[in-house]
């Protein structure tokens, strides 16, 4: 049985691991292992000394409604030598538009604990806010939401999603997915 909190925004973006500065780039449509890790030490910085390991999250589904292109301006890492100033970049964006994201929790008090708190995808712009309700799923249930899942480890379906920072091991998943890649 599993307790779930939804959480909703206005947009979100997740970097993929293989964009680096890439003129153009969409959103990852799923959470890395590293990304959620990251959600769950948020929530719970009890976790923080635990690190690689997902405890709390037990499974995620996220969906949106559409994608839209946004354009960003960056600043270079280096100084230009001559004019002793940073260059600047326009990137396009490929933004989640309405993002929800589900996440699944086998003990109540756990996902109590994070139905009070906001979430962020990636960016701390990217605030998603939690509904006030907790729904009790049992995984069949889990399984009808709408929307992406990387399910985590090394199967005939998987493939190389990052690297695991402490280590720098290769992490591996396959995705799940509804059928239908929006709301």
């Amino acid at each position: 049985m599993y307790y779930v909190v939804k959480y909703t925004g206005k947009f979100g973006f997740i970097k993929p691991w293989t964009a680096v500065r890439d003129g153009l780039t969409y959103s990852q449509q799923f959470l890395s292992p590293s990304t959620l890790e990251g959600i769950e030490k948020k929530l719970f910085p009890e976790t923080l000394s635990q690190n690689g390991v997902i405890s709390k999250i037990k499974r995620y589904r996220l969906s949106y409604s559409s994608i839209d292109v946004q354009q960003e301006q960056t600043q270079t890492r280096g100084f230009n030598g001559k004019k002793k100033i940073r260059e600047k970049a326009v990137l396009n964006r490929g933004i989640m538009i309405d993002p929800i994201l589900y996440l699944a929790f086998e003990d109540y008090g756990e996902a109590l604990k994070a139905s009070t708190q906001h979430v962020c995808l990636c960016r701390n712009e990217d605030i998603l806010l939690p509904d006030s309700m907790i729904k009790e799923m049992d995984e069949s249930s889990f399984n009808s939401i709408k929307g992406f899942e990387m399910r985590f480890g090394k199967s005939k379906q998987s493939f190389m999603v990052g690297y695991n920072r402490f280590d720098n091991t290769p992490m591996y998943g396959w995705l799940e997915i509804d059928g239908q890649s929006i709301l």
